[in-house]
């Protein structure tokens, strides 16, 4: 840690075996804690809360300010969990007194130029690719993907496990185990290779397809399949889970799939 061209505020909670590299700035009122690396030029702002055998490369700002006019400059924090990677310049704000904190969890990849803004949660083992961007009080649930020069609309959700194209506008949620895509935002199928690989069994993956055929293949409004899925379809975690996503959403779902491509 003693690296003489790096600035670290005395106020900081440093672990012993953190390694800062030249020309890094750190805070006060900053805690790092053990095996994590912060690579050049990063800057660490007031605020920021960053577990165990992270890296940071260079250029990253984690806990700057919000990008929101109507912070007035109470005590907020960024919290990141263990192993997280955070590309060359990402960055990462604080949040606002509408939760007071933006959260990323363990094992996630933010990839270079990533934006996370104000009073998002990420969850664990997520992935955002380079130059994707959340706008303030998005959700993100564990395992997901989203694609490179992807923007996310303030207040969406994106499921777990669902995957969403790169370049693709999110102005609507994304619910859990799909494929998003398309111009609007659509639903183009389940992950069923990334489930795969996360040791969901055939028959789970098939009942996942059969549920978004009633949501989003049939002739029913969100309304009608999800009282017919209650009534026909048997409860499993995962019919469970795409039902309370639906409940709870704010922004609508995306779009169904539509072989007539929209002009």
């Amino acid at each position: 840690m003693n690296q003489p061209l790096a600035y670290v505020n005395p106020q900081a909670k440093v672990a012993a075996n953190v390694v800062i590299e030249p020309f890094v700035s750190i805070d006060k009122n900053v805690v790092i804690e053990e095996g994590t690396w912060i690579g050049s030029n990063v800057t660490i702002m007031e605020g920021a809360r960053i577990g165990k055998n992270c890296k940071i490369f260079p250029g990253a700002v984690i806990s700057a300010i919000p990008q929101d006019l109507k912070f007035a400059g109470e005590d907020t924090i960024v919290k990141i969990g263990n192993n997280v990677i955070i590309r060359e310049f990402a960055t990462i704000n604080r949040g606002t007194k509408a939760s007071y904190e933006t959260v990323v969890g363990d094992n996630t990849l933010l990839m270079a130029y990533v934006h996370v803004a104000h009073d998002c949660i990420v969850g664990n083992n997520v992935i955002m690719a380079n130059a994707a961007m959340l706008a303030g009080h998005v959700i993100v649930d564990d395992w997901a993907i989203i694609g490179g020069m992807v923007p996310v609309h303030q207040f969406c959700h994106i499921g777990a496990h669902s995957i969403i194209a790169g370049g693709t506008g999110v102005g609507k949620d994304v619910p859990p185990y799909t494929k998003a895509a398309r111009d609007p935002l659509s639903y183009v199928g389940v992950n069923s290779i990334g489930l795969r690989r996360r040791g969901f069994t055939p028959e789970v993956i098939n009942k996942i397809q059969e549920i978004y055929r009633i949501i989003f293949l049939k002739n029913y409004n969100v309304s009608q399949a999800v009282d017919f899925i209650e009534a026909k379809v048997e409860a499993t975690p995962e019919r469970d889970e795409i039902l309370s996503f639906i409940a709870n959403s704010q922004r609508g779902l995306m779009k169904g799939y539509s072989k007539i491509r929209d002009k």
